[in-house]
Formats: structure tokens, sequence, C-alpha cells
């Protein structure tokens, strides 16, 4: 840019700085992106807890006059009265799931929201109005981002053998404890069973049920001792990643769910003195994440709500973590202009299509790093010192003029 001439000088920062685009009324792509699905999906959850714990309220008095109301049996009405908090609850899960980016709560999703829609039209109550319209719109949305939840559930070793071992001892102490129903008081059916186990499992003991031979005591005992154990463990080893992950947040790293729910964003490669005016530029118009592997920066920007990525500009690894996938540009402007170079080639490598700029310190470094794969090169010398020069001797210039606004100098 050093030997350009000024009239493609002026052009390159006319085409920079007042690129002339239509901006559209609504951003479609954004509206039915896989955020929207998340939360409409949250809301499902809540709207079918609220409306489950309003069926539940009205107890026996709760009518069935909804279209499907034929099909559910005369036994099963306590069943529905309770399926909205259940649902509510397993929705919950799911919208976390997805945040994640979770194929399986993918499926999970396409199976409940039908369900919590088909719910008002059994009911038919006033209140379930919503109930029934938002997860007919919620559904359409998370299959139509099948391809944003692709990710699958990684747990550990310790982690599957934890749940896998839980939800062994439910299954044996229900199974044990019906086998033995003639030995308890208060257990007569499958469901006795279960709840019994539940209620002992979690060392509630109502005593609405409750062993009446030695033999079933001391099944009651193993039940305790392994279920206790088997619910402390996968509690630990599902609780305490999740502890690590916000206490990497304390210190300037984005969490998993944050990075894979970032659409259009702007990745700014390392931390230099174009940083903050660059943060201040791109404020309120895009999200911006900022890679660097500077700790005392990261925390200091994510204290400022300031999404970061504590790792290397330089590792493709970290930049597709950043999700450059879904990216609409990337600069890289810090003092070190051959690691500004390291830090394009990574770019380019994890995603050619990906716009890149690029500010060269040093004007000799303009063409090496379009060489390397930059699209645009700033040299900031170069346009300070014009931009000085037309400023003393009084030449008139738009950039010039909106530097002087945005910093309050006079003429």
């Amino acid at each position: 840019m050093a030997s350009d001439s000024p009239e493609a000088s002026d052009s390159a920062l006319q085409e920079l700085f007042y690129r002339q685009e239509q901006v559209p009324l609504v951003y479609w792509q954004q509206l039915s992106g896989a955020k929207t699905a998340v939360l409409l999906t949250g809301t499902v959850a809540v709207l079918s807890f609220v409306t489950g714990l309003s069926h539940l309220s009205q107890g026996a008095s709760l009518t069935f006059d909804g279209p499907l109301a034929p099909l559910v049996p005369p036994a099963a009405g306590g069943v529905v009265r309770l399926a909205g908090v259940v649902l509510g609850f397993l929705l919950a899960g799911v919208a976390a799931g997805l945040q994640l980016r979770k194929r399986l709560a993918w499926y999970a999703a396409t199976w409940l929201l039908p369900l919590a829609a088909l719910l008002p039209l059994v009911t038919a109550e006033a209140t379930d109005v919503l109930l029934f319209f938002v997860p007919l719109v919620a559904l359409p949305l998370v299959v139509r981002n099948r391809s944003a939840f692709d990710r699958s559930l990684d747990l550990s070793p310790l982690q599957i053998a934890a749940l896998t071992a839980f939800l062994a001892v439910q299954v044996y102490g229900t199974v044990g404890s019906y086998v033995l129903r003639n030995e308890y008081a208060g257990i007569e059916t499958w469901t006795d069973a279960f709840y019994y186990i539940v209620v002992t499992g979690t060392t509630v003991g109502y005593g609405d049920a409750t062993p009446t031979s030695e033999g079933a005591k001391l099944f009651t005992l193993s039940v305790l001792i392994f279920g206790t154990a088997a619910f402390t463990v996968a509690f630990g080893s599902l609780i305490v990643p999740a502890l690590e992950s916000r206490m990497t947040a304390a210190f300037g790293h984005m969490t998993a769910s944050e990075l894979t729910l970032l659409e259009d964003h702007v990745l700014v490669l390392g931390y230099g003195d174009f940083t903050e005016p660059l943060l201040d530029e791109l404020e309120g118009t895009t999200d911006v994440v900022v890679v660097t592997p500077d700790t005392e920066h990261a925390s200091a920007l994510n204290d400022r709500n300031v999404n970061v990525l504590t790792a290397d500009p330089t590792d493709e690894d970290a930049l597709l973590d950043a999700g450059i996938a879904a990216a609409s540009g990337v600069v890289a402007a810090t003092h070190d202009d051959a690691r500004d170079a390291l830090a394009i080639l990574a770019a380019r490598r994890a995603n050619p299509d990906v716009r890149v700029v690029a500010a060269a310190s040093n004007p000799r470094h303009v063409e090496k790093l379009r060489d390397v794969g930059a699209d645009t090169v700033i040299s900031p010398t170069v346009i300070g010192g014009r931009l000085l020069g037309r400023s003393v001797s009084g030449q008139s210039d738009p950039l010039l003029d909106a530097v002087a606004d945005d910093e309050g100098v006079d003429d």
C-alpha cells in the first residue's frame, strides 16, 4: 500500500470504511437460526411447566374437553395432569443440550415438542393456547437447523460408568421390591415399587411403604447403600466438569455453549494497539470474539462482556473452537506482523472462504500479508501520515472528519 497512488489509496479507504450496502430490515437468516430454535425450545419448556402447574392446581376438577380427550383412558387422568410439569423439565434439559449443539438433544426435541403441542388438544383449556402454537413454530426451526446440532454426547468412561451404575441400581431396586412386595407394607404395583426406591434412594423416607421381614430390610439397606453411592459418583462426574468450565470462564474463556451459538461474528486474532479502537468500531454492529493467549487482557475483556477465547490465534483448532466456520470476517491486527502472518495462515486453513483483514505495522510487509492470504491489508502508518498531511494542509476528508467527531476535536 505504501507504493499505491493517492487515487488508489482513496478508493481503498472508501471501500473499507464507506462500503455502500443495503441493510435489510429483517435478517431472516439470523431470525430463523439456531439461536432462535434454542430460545423457542426454552420458551416451550417454561410454558409447559406453567401449564402443568395450572393443571395440577385444578386437581380432579380439570375436565378433558379437547378433540383428543376420547383417546385418553379414565385411569390416565392423573398422568395427563402431571404431563405438563414433566415435559417442562425434560424440555428444559433439551434446550440446554441444544445450546451445546448436541445431536441427542435435537432428536429429543423432535419428539417432545409435538407432545407438548398435543397436550392442549386433550385439555382444551384457554390457558393452554400458547403451549399449542409455540411448539408448532419451534419444531420447524429445530428441524431446519438440524446441521447446527451435530455434536455427539461426549461422555468420559467414568461418566458413562457412573450413569450406567445409577440406572442399574434403580432397575435393581424396582424389580427387587416388586418381587418382594409381599414382604412390604404399601407396595402392590410397579408404580409403588418405583416410588419406594426413589423415596429410599433420596433418603426422604415418608414411611408409607415399609419392609416387614428381615430379607426385605436387608434388601432395602443394599438399595440405600448402592443407590446413594451411585448417585454421588454420577452427580460428581457430571458437575465437576461444569464447575471447571465456569472457573475457566472466570479467567476470560468462553464456554462451549457460548462458542457454538455464534453466527456471522468477527474474530479478532490477538490483542494489540488496534484492538480497542476496533472493538469500539464494531460495538453494537456485530458479535466479536477476541482470540488471545494473554490471560490478563482476556480477563479484562471478559469483565467488559467482550467475548474472549484464551488460546493461541495461530492454532487452527482454537479458531475452529471460536466458530471461524460461521464467522463473517477475521481481523489480524497486532504489533507483530510475523505472528499476524501465522494467524492469517491458520485462518485460511480453518476456513478458506472467510474474509480476512490485516494491519501491517511495517509498510514493507503489506504484500507479504497479502501473499499469505489476507484479502485486505491496511498500513496504519501510511494512512495516518496521509491523514496528517491532509489535516495540516486544510483538505477536507470524510474519514478525517469522522475521526475528529469521534474524538471531539475542534476544527
